[in-house]
């Protein structure tokens, strides 16, 4: 038997009702729906979608709604696309007009004031470093430490953590999500980004002055979470282990041990814990998962966590029953052979 949750993302593969239905057979558990895209309208008639099959089926999902929080991007480019070179000087700047290969607007202008000179940026990702050799009033003037091709409206983290965004962000705020789902559904929101407990108080109030009840999910993907982990649990219903952005910030090789220290702190305080990002990437394109990955998802529910997330793999894969089905297994395999040591309740 299977404990483990199975979270789906919907998306372009995934929207349609034949194969949200396949994808509810399969066994997933809840379908979030990520507000960094779409509009209030389109995620209200994707909800009541869900619900609708979920009846059907007769199985019960929950909906996860994900708040885009404050992802710092670039602009565009005249060319969609540049390659950068490694030992080239690069500026990003507070123009957003199209950029090319020398430059690039800033989505986010207070990033000039979070940053000094020797500071690393990584950018989609960290598959491009850039070193801060200068900083002016409205630029930042960049080597290229690891080059590649950089296009529109990549994500940019600083290495070690340190910005100053908040996790709500105006459009967070000026949209409750209340608007976004039937005023019937029971619904999870995760906040992105979030550094303080009082950033998950303040999720708490707007949700509640806009008379939603909803359980709310701390993620954590930023350093300042890390120091704050104890504080955040008890401020929230539970976290999710956002290992993309959190791999950015602390380096790959942190990431497993404290996947490790997440679930175990979230488990002994008690709270739900989802362990999310790659977790069978390569089912965007192949049918089947490696070897790593099936490794990856069990480790993941040997270690106690509640729930395990699939993104492009069902969002935009081309195989999204496929990765559902495969991670089922998986789940259910290592839950029959070990289960794992928990104190918190079902």
């Amino acid at each position: 038997m299977r404990h483990t949750k199975i979270v789906a993302t919907l998306g372009p593969a995934s929207s349609d009702p034949a194969t949200l239905e396949r994808l509810l057979l399969a066994g997933v558990d809840v379908v979030r729906l990520n507000f960094s895209h779409g509009t209030a309208d389109e995620h209200r008639a994707r909800a009541s979608l869900v619900r609708a099959l979920a009846q059907q089926t007769q199985r019960p999902v929950g909906i996860l709604g994900d708040l885009q929080g404050p992802k710092i991007r670039i602009g565009r480019f005249t060319t969609n696309a540049v390659t950068l070179s490694k030992g080239q000087r690069f500026r990003l700047d507070c123009d957003l007009a199209p950029g090319d290969a020398t430059r690039v607007g800033l989505d986010y202008p207070e990033l000039i004031d979070d940053v000094e000179v020797g500071d690393i940026l990584l950018l989609d990702d960290g598959k491009i470093r850039l070193q801060i050799v200068e900083k002016c009033a409205d630029a930042l003037i960049t080597q290229v430490l690891v080059g590649g091709t950089l296009s529109n409206h990549k994500g940019i983290n600083k290495l070690g953590g340190g910005l100053s965004a908040p996790a709500l962000t105006a459009k967070d705020r000026a949209v409750p999500i209340s608007r976004s789902l039937p005023k019937s559904a029971s619904i999870t929101v995760a906040v992105s980004f979030v550094k303080h407990a009082e950033e998950m108080h303040e999720a708490r109030h707007l949700a509640r002055a806009a008379g939603s009840r909803a359980r709310l999910i701390a993620k954590i993907e930023r350093v300042e979470a890390i120091a704050n982990l104890d504080a955040i649990l008890e401020a929230s219903d539970g976290v999710m282990v956002a290992r993309g952005d959190l791999a950015v910030e602390v380096g790959d090789a942190a990431v497993p041990a404290l996947q490790k220290r997440i679930l175990r702190r979230a488990r002994e305080m008690n709270r739900l814990s989802i362990t999310a990002t790659q977790m069978m990437e390569s089912m965007v394109h192949s049918p089947v998962p490696t070897r790593a990955e099936v490794s990856d998802v069990a480790n993941a529910v040997l270690d106690g966590t509640d729930a395990v997330m699939l993104s492009a793999e069902t969002a935009a894969g081309q195989y999204p029953v496929e990765a559902v089905e495969a991670m089922a297994r998986v789940c259910a395999e290592a839950t029959r052979r070990t289960t794992p040591t928990s104190t918190r309740s079902s």
